[in-house]
């Protein structure tokens, strides 16, 4: 483990560590005199460092994202901390250790994922059940599910942040079907499960959580639905209704068009299910039912998914 760490930083101190580039950029005093501004961080935060003298060499083969040993001094400008920079160099693979620098979660991942495993396995439709295990036991899945961000900034924005989300969804499914019974938890517990699963491909998290090419373009939700339509396709004999449910709960999670969902929420299980998903939401604040999913709201007003799906519980 590195250190130090840059919240340690708060007093005047020469120090030698390891950074992460987050922005380069060549500067000029108001004599015109050049200068290097380099925002540097670690999984605690981020920090200014500027080189006022000799950095040409030493920055020419530096770019952002890099890692790179710095010697400094530690100043105190305008109640902040900066580094002022007195030796800087790219950091050898050797020296490095990812953990370091990119946030992470504080629960087992192993215990996080074992409890994934069980709701898959409590999904009573042997149809989705079939499906979530599926997905979620193919070993490359399995392996990006436990390690991946839930989102660049929004929340769960570390290393194992998209399963603990996850994980937070399944119960919370669970509690709001408890007090709702009219609504499919197998259905709940799916969209749970596979609603970020395109996140696995849209984000890149090897040194900073940025996004992919082809999550720029395309986005999670159109990702996630090529992936679970084509499991759903590989199982002989899935019922087409009950892939236009499962198909429609991944798109509409959003619940607005503007917030990157296709459709709008248009059964109950999907309104039900976009409300616990929002991190604004009352169901997600409070870990409690909300009036979307009651029968007297909107939500009834739309075909049950519970209904179309019926016929293929088994």
């Amino acid at each position: 483990m590195k250190t130090p760490f840059v919240t340690d930083l708060n007093s005047e101190q020469s120090i030698t560590t390891f950074f992460l580039v987050r922005e380069k950029e060549i500067r000029s005093t108001r004599e015109g005199k050049p200068y290097l501004r380099l925002e540097l961080g670690d999984r605690s935060g981020t920090i200014e460092a500027r080189m006022w003298d000799q950095f040409d060499v030493a920055v020419k083969d530096i770019g952002r994202d890099d890692f790179v040993k710095v010697s400094a001094r530690v100043e105190i400008y305008r109640n902040k901390p900066q580094l002022a920079l007195q030796q800087l160099r790219l950091a050898k693979p050797e020296e490095v250790d990812l953990a370091d620098f990119l946030p992470h979660t504080k629960e087992d991942l192993g215990k996080l994922y074992a409890q994934l495993l069980e709701y898959a396995g409590s999904i009573r439709n042997s149809w989705l059940k079939k499906l979530v295990t599926g997905i979620i036991s193919d070993p490359g899945i399995a392996a990006k599910y436990k390690r991946a961000p839930a989102a660049k900034v929004m929340h769960h924005a570390y290393l194992g942040g998209l399963l603990e989300h996850v994980i937070g969804l399944c119960g919370l499914a669970k509690q709001i079907a408890a007090h709702y019974p009219e609504l499919d938890v197998d259905l709940l517990l799916t969209a749970a499960i596979l609603h970020d699963v395109g996140k696995l491909e849209e984000l890149c998290y090897e040194r900073a959580i940025g996004y992919t090419v082809e999550g720029q373009l395309l986005g999670h939700i159109m990702m996630e639905f090529e992936t679970v339509s084509k499991a759903m396709d590989a199982i002989e004999g899935f019922p087409a209704n009950l892939k236009t449910v499962v198909q429609h709960l991944l798109i509409s999670h959003h619940g607005q068009y503007e917030f990157g969902s296709p459709k709008l929420p248009m059964i109950r299980e999907a309104m039900a299910f976009h409300y616990m998903d929002d991190p604004s939401s009352p169901p997600c604040a409070q870990r409690s039912p909300s009036s979307p999913a009651n029968p007297s709201g909107p939500p009834t007003a739309a075909p049950s998914a519970a209904n179309s799906s019926a016929s293929t519980n088994s």
